[in-house]
């Protein structure tokens, strides 16, 4: 039987078309590429960190077969999680899941407890060690960062929180988040850069030649292909 051989040039189009294809569906179901914009969940995150984060990690699989082929993880606490924020679905946020649904969360000068138990917390950082309470009347923002609760998490939702605690915004002020919010975990470090705190609300393109040029320069090293754990 006669053989059609394929020209170098349709080969080298297919394997381009092929890989285009493997690329997008990467893309589109297993990573996203994601920037730390805020020093909320410093020192794990930094301003300026590019990730990758796996969108398959907490995907519900539609099939059992699909849960069989793609095995999902568990949400558990201590989990750093990428979602919508439920103020403006169009913006994602990260930050670490410290309340599950159900459990009870009180907050007691600036200790955790889950159920009205203490939680150990190695990861968490305080850069102010005043700690507000209710007869702080003029702090009661700062009251609310440092003792707040007990409130009981819905079904359906999480508690979440940076690891900057008295520099993050998070359920203590905007509330709970779905677990359908949920979009993500961070997986791996791709590129870091000592980026100014307030860079990503300079959206010029002098603001953003700027930043090109400092990429390089002001590179941090160290930081990349980090795995997030």
């Amino acid at each position: 039987m006669a053989t059609v051989k394929k020209s170098g040039a349709r080969e080298y189009f297919e394997l381009i078309v092929e890989t285009v294809i493997f690329v997008l569906f990467v893309l589109t179901f297993v990573v996203q590429a994601f920037q730390i914009p805020t020093g909320s969940m410093i020192p794990k995150l930094l301003v300026g960190d590019f990730l990758l984060v796996n969108k398959m990690a907490y995907a519900r699989p539609a099939l059992p077969l699909e849960g069989l082929l793609l095995p999902n993880k568990r949400l558990e606490r201590k989990d750093i999680v990428v979602f919508k924020w439920p103020g403006d679905l169009t913006k994602d946020y990260v930050k670490r899941v410290i309340g599950l649904e159900g459990e009870t969360v009180e907050i007691r000068a600036k200790q955790v407890f889950i159920n009205d138990e203490p939680i150990d917390e190695p990861y968490k950082f305080h850069k102010d060690s005043q700690v507000y309470t209710k007869d702080d009347i003029d702090y009661g923002d700062l009251m609310a960062r440092d003792n707040y609760g007990p409130v009981v998490v819905p079904p359906g939702n999480l508690f979440v929180m940076g690891d900057n605690r008295d520099d993050s915004a998070d359920s203590r002020s905007w509330g709970f988040v779905p677990l359908a919010n949920v979009k993500a975990r961070p997986w791996l470090i791709y590129f870091s850069y000592d980026a100014e705190p307030d860079a990503w609300q300079k959206t010029g393109i002098g603001d953003r030649l700027k930043r090109a040029v400092r990429f390089i320069p002001k590179a941090r090293w160290g930081r990349m292909l980090r795995i997030i754990n």
